[in-house]
């Protein structure tokens, strides 16, 4: 079944590298469909050019080949550079675009709800990114590591009989509470959008998706397209909410979502929360709903 959003948000997409997912995202854009289309930055990663180990697939040019098909039919579809794709970044004051595909460092987009939120990467609000990029070019190699060791990692629970467990995003999460402490990744976007008016951001980068108040500021982000594989949409009504993809074909029957839904499902019934349906989840929160469809 085909939705159509007011507007989408998709970042950390990584085309480029082996380990991105792009046939979910192909999968996702072929099913959801909005007004304006956010792409905010690291879609193309050109740093794996500069190290020799660019991994360009079928797969990646039919999500190039998608997101223009939807430029073409009427989406307005808005590229943000990150830090992986800041080879854009100079030609950016001199209007350079992707025909139908406007080009920025940043944006604003005003929701339904009337509220104006910055989009933006987040990289230049990383402190290691923007105070010592040696560190990020070093952690850039270490999260390929753990990349590979996650599906060796993997291939073993499943021998044993157990479930997907993301071992790189779990270590991911922890080193990133610790820099958090120290560089305050969120908590700076959140005090750089209050001092210039700004109701809230929308931003990428970490690989986390989320929806937050920070400060009186609402912090969303997008999370990415090589883990989590999540999309951030807002609703005609104004409503945000977090998707997160399993599918990449649609000839495949994949409601094998197996320990990761029981484990849901018992949260879920721990917290009075509903949870139903064989193709859709839900789990209702504050500010967002998570769905997950497969």
């Amino acid at each position: 079944m085909n939705k159509t959003y007011r507007s989408i948000f998709v970042s950390d997409v990584h085309l480029g590298t082996k380990d991105c997912q792009a046939d979910k995202l192909n999968n996702f854009l072929k099913h959801n469909t909005c007004d304006t289309l956010y792409l905010v930055g690291d879609i193309i990663d050109a740093w794996k050019i500069q190290q020799n180990k660019w991994r360009w697939k079928q797969s990646h040019t039919n999500v190039v080949r998608r997101v223009l098909g939807h430029a073409k039919r009427g989406t307005k579809v808005i590229f943000i550079a990150g830090n992986h794709d800041e080879f854009l970044r100079p030609m950016i004051p001199y209007g350079f675009s992707f025909g139908l595909i406007e080009i920025h460092n940043q944006t604003e987009h005003i929701g339904a709800d009337g509220k104006h939120y910055l989009v933006v990467h987040g990289d230049l609000f990383d402190g290691i990114t923007r105070l010592a990029p040696w560190i990020a070019f070093l952690g850039d190699k270490a999260y390929d590591f753990v990349l590979a060791l996650n599906n060796k990692f993997n291939w073993i629970r499943r021998r044993m009989g157990f479930g997907y467990f993301s071992l790189s995003r779990y270590l991911k999460y922890k080193v990133k509470k610790a820099v958090d402490f120290v560089f305050k990744f969120e908590e700076n976007l959140a005090n750089y959008c209050k001092k210039r008016g700004f109701d809230g951001v929308i931003c990428g980068h970490i690989h986390h998706a989320e929806i937050k108040e920070i400060n009186g500021v609402t912090y969303m982000n997008d999370g990415d397209w090589v883990e989590s594989c999540t999309a951030l949409v807002e609703h005609w009504d104004g409503r945000w909410e977090i998707i997160a993809w399993t599918r990449e074909k649609d000839n495949v029957d994949t409601d094998n979502i197996g320990s990761s839904y029981k484990r849901l499902k018992r949260r879920a019934g721990a917290s009075g929360t509903d949870v139903s349906g064989s193709s859709l989840m839900r789990t209702k929160s504050t500010n967002n709903d998570l769905l997950v469809k497969v």
